[in-house]
């Protein structure tokens, strides 16, 4: 996978997790280098300026330098976590860490910072649901995409679920490869050609 060497605003705000206003703001007052694309409005951010940006700031700069999406996969089902963990490892995209109940995911979301929760909807501990409110309560985690599997099938469930925050639901039984082609759909990457 080719390194991107230039960023749009969006995509920069992403990898520094601000909102694209900020990166917008930082990039009119000059603290932010960066050219506009000619004969248009749009700001292009070149990737060593965004380092220097980020180093600047205290800002992690492990999401640049890896090019990998953080991928938090959170199920009681120890065989399913390890299945999925493989499927995104072949893909070889992700950074993967894993969890086997609401409170580690919650702490592992917070540590983490993670791009793309799989989240399992039945955990010992919690409901997905809370879960995903708990993320979307936190202002600096609004571009985390929650992904939700279960067994379960009532659609007033899947629609509480997404009213709560999550972003997509998948259900159980599913094929690995399609859980990681949605979580590419959700995080804007292409398909992984899998070899």
């Amino acid at each position: 996978m080719t390194k991107k060497t230039v960023f749009t605003t969006g995509e920069a705000a992403k990898i520094c997790k601000v909102s694209q206003q900020t990166i917008i703001r930082c990039f009119d007052n000059g603290s932010l280098k960066g050219f506009r694309v000619p004969g248009s409005k749009f700001r292009r951010i070149p990737r060593e300026q965004l380092y220097m940006f980020m180093k600047d700031n205290g800002i992690p700069t492990d999401a640049l330098e890896s090019g990998k999406k953080k991928l938090l996969i959170v199920d009681d089902d120890q065989d399913l976590v390890d299945l999925m963990q493989d499927g995104f490892q072949r893909d070889g995209r992700f950074e993967i860490r894993t969890a086997n109940n609401g409170f580690d995911a919650g702490m592992g979301v917070k540590e983490f910072r993670p791009d793309l929760v799989v989240l399992d909807v039945m955990l010992p501990d919690i409901n997905g649901k809370e879960v995903c409110q708990r993320v979307r309560s936190d202002p600096s985690m609004d571009t985390v995409k929650i992904l939700c599997i279960s067994g379960m099938v009532e659609h007033s469930k899947v629609d509480g679920l997404k009213a709560a925050g999550a972003n997509d639901f998948m259900q159980k039984p599913f094929s690995i490869d399609d859980l990681v082609g949605r979580a590419c759909d959700l995080l804007e990457m292409e398909r992984g050609v899998m070899g």
